[in-house]
């Protein structure tokens, strides 16, 4: 049985893992000191736990401890504390409409060549260069996961995937999509290529391809690239990028989204 834990004051120390939630700089901090991450909602919390990360702790109220029992339950050692939303909404700095929170261990990063050597030899893979927004970030992820999508890689100045936003919005879809954060950008990019991949970078420029025209080319590989919100892709990136590749648009629309603009491009380039 689960270790069930009431508690009625929001400055307990045992609550540490979930301060201020909100507070991205200060969780950023304290995420990365203590290799953890936060898991909110149900769902998210089953999915952590259904992709074998481990707990340090729970924090739930009332009313989702017969719904979680099962997760609770592999891991009876692990604190559950019970709260009221009140009181988990004073903690956090925030409303946890869904009353459902648990922090988890953050693994060990893979390396972008052990996480390569994994993949077949039709493969794509997604990189998101400098997204810094990261309900951006979690919705790309879920357009990874939903188009079959073999692998994401982020830029060292991409947001964190795992920051509590990211991993909401993605609704858990970035605890099954392999992904990993390169090191050297854009030089890693040379990895790829040396791999076979066709390096396409999505923006508006005149010598751009259309996204149907990649399409025809059926590349066996492909590792489609997608800038920041408001600048998109940076000059030195598409240089080193094989291609340039844009969405058509109509109705006076010059772009979209980029998480809108992923989705759109995995989709089209599925198998």
């Amino acid at each position: 049985m689960s270790r069930l834990i009431p508690l009625e004051d929001a400055a307990d120390e045992r609550l540490a893992d979930y301060v201020q939630l909100r507070e991205v700089n200060l969780r950023r901090l304290l995420e990365e000191e203590h290799g953890l991450f936060i898991a909110e909602g149900a769902k998210v919390i089953r999915r952590a736990a259904e992709a074998g990360y481990e707990p340090r702790s729970f924090l739930l109220a009332p009313r989702w401890l017969d719904t979680l029992q099962d997760v609770l339950d592999k891991w009876p050692s692990v604190p559950v504390y019970v709260v009221s939303e009140e009181l988990a909404e004073k903690a956090t700095g925030f409303h946890v409409h869904r009353g459902a929170l648990a922090s988890y261990k953050r693994r060990a990063s893979v390396g972008l060549e052990a996480l390569l050597e994994g993949l077949g030899d039709r493969a794509r893979v997604a990189i998101f260069d400098d997204i810094v927004d990261h309900t951006n970030v979690g919705a790309g992820f879920r357009a990874a996961a939903a188009m079959g999508v073999d692998a994401v890689l982020v830029s060292p100045t991409c947001a964190d995937p795992l920051y509590r936003r990211s991993v909401k919005v993605s609704m858990g879809t970035v605890f099954q999509v392999p992904w990993t954060r390169l090191i050297s950008w854009p030089g890693d990019l040379a990895r790829l290529q040396k791999r076979g991949f066709v390096a396409a970078g999505f923006a508006l420029s005149e010598d751009s391809i259309s996204l149907d025209e990649l399409v025809a080319r059926q590349d066996d590989k492909l590792a489609l690239i997608f800038g920041t919100e408001g600048h998109g892709l940076k000059p030195h990136v598409l240089a080193q990028a094989d291609l340039t590749v844009r969405i058509p648009m109509s109705g006076g629309v010059d772009s979209l989204n980029v998480a809108s603009s992923a989705a759109v491009a995995f989709y089209a380039t599925r198998p």
